[in-house]
């Protein structure tokens, strides 16, 4: 890791650590961040994003200690799910604690996905929290594949907006799959 990436990981998580909202590039597409264990932190993102509350957000975590700190029971098909995926899987899981109750589904369940690389995992483990990970763009609006398809709504909305990247066009970055595994064992495809 680059001089450049760890004090941009240190001022990232210096902000989201006083609660506030920053852009960073992801393990799929660029993402608003804030620590998901903040109320205030989250309604903001919901705002900058235009975003109805009813639908909930995705966090990270930087490992499996991480992950298991957060949700009370992490089923063996999610393990095993996670191993064999081939691009970035969030999990939906019924349990989830300590979480800000504006990432909560209505039936309680928060979707969480352990981060596949170094920047996340890194941030995550700076703030030692879960980070809030949405999509930077205004809600309906496609994703961000590289940091120069982001609107300078939304640039200007945050504290703080990472260096890492920047210049990295992903033409073919996309958010991750989404399943729900409840805790009987039964799997439904949220998003392929």
């Amino acid at each position: 890791m680059t001089k450049e990436t760890i004090t941009d990981l240190e001022s990232a998580a210096d902000i989201l650590k006083k609660g506030g909202v920053i852009l960073y590039p992801t393990d799929t597409v660029w993402g608003i961040g804030c620590d998901a264990t903040r109320p205030e932190a989250v309604a903001r993102v919901y705002s900058i994003k235009h975003r109805v509350d009813s639908k909930a957000m995705i966090s990270l975590v930087s490992d499996v200690a991480m992950l298991e700190r957060w949700v009370n029971e992490i089923p063996e098909a999610a393990m095993q799910l996670a191993k064999v995926a081939v691009r970035p899987l969030t999990i939906i899981y019924d349990r989830p604690r300590g979480l800000a109750p504006g990432l909560l589904a209505p039936d309680g369940s928060a979707a969480l996905r352990i981060a596949s690389d170094e920047f996340c995992q890194s941030l995550c483990r700076r703030l030692r929290r879960p980070l809030v990970s949405t999509s930077a763009n205004i809600s309906g609006e496609p994703a961000p594949a590289c940091f120069a398809d982001i609107s300078e709504e939304i640039k200007s909305a945050v504290d703080y907006v990472a260096t890492s990247r920047r210049q990295q066009s992903e033409s073919g970055a996309r958010p991750s799959s989404v399943i729900k595994i409840s805790d009987g064992g039964v799997i439904k495809i949220i998003r392929p």
